[in-house]
């Protein structure tokens, strides 16, 4: 059975999976991830927010080598580069996340992005990661 990266920023394994993040209930910022204070105004009165699963790419590039520490995915022979990106989720807030596609011919600035899970890493069990990122829509 697969388990998530990190199970607090996502409604995984929901079908349809949002991004969690947190909306101020005084000043209405919304960040990504949730967070207890409002970096904008200061105000503890942060809420959880479901995050829309759609976007634009406002910008992106292609990770050609292994990030470094705490990257825990494949490394050698068994990396491939991957795309990341910038996206803008509905107007709400800005995400930056992995894309699926890593083919700059195939990204644009203003592509319409969705949001899907995909395997990242396998842990010492076995037993497989998965985390979030943008695929075309």
């Amino acid at each position: 059975m697969a388990k998530a990266l990190a199970p607090e920023i996502s409604t995984w394994p929901e079908e349809n999976a949002q991004l969690i993040g947190s909306a101020c209930g005084k000043c209405e910022f919304v960040t990504f991830p949730a967070q207890d204070c409002c970096p904008k105004c200061g105000s503890i009165g942060m809420a959880e927010k479901l995050l829309p699963r759609t976007g634009t790419l406002v910008a992106w590039t292609v990770q050609g080598f292994p990030p470094g520490a705490p990257y825990i995915g494949p490394v050698g022979d068994d990396f491939s580069p991957f795309g990341v990106g910038l996206v803008e989720l509905d107007g709400v807030v800005r995400v930056e996340g992995r894309l699926t596609e890593s083919d700059p011919a195939a990204l644009d600035f203003g592509q319409k992005v969705e949001l899907t899970m995909i395997p990242f890493a396998t842990d010492a069990d076995g037993e497989e990661i998965v985390t979030y990122a943008f695929a075309p829509a």
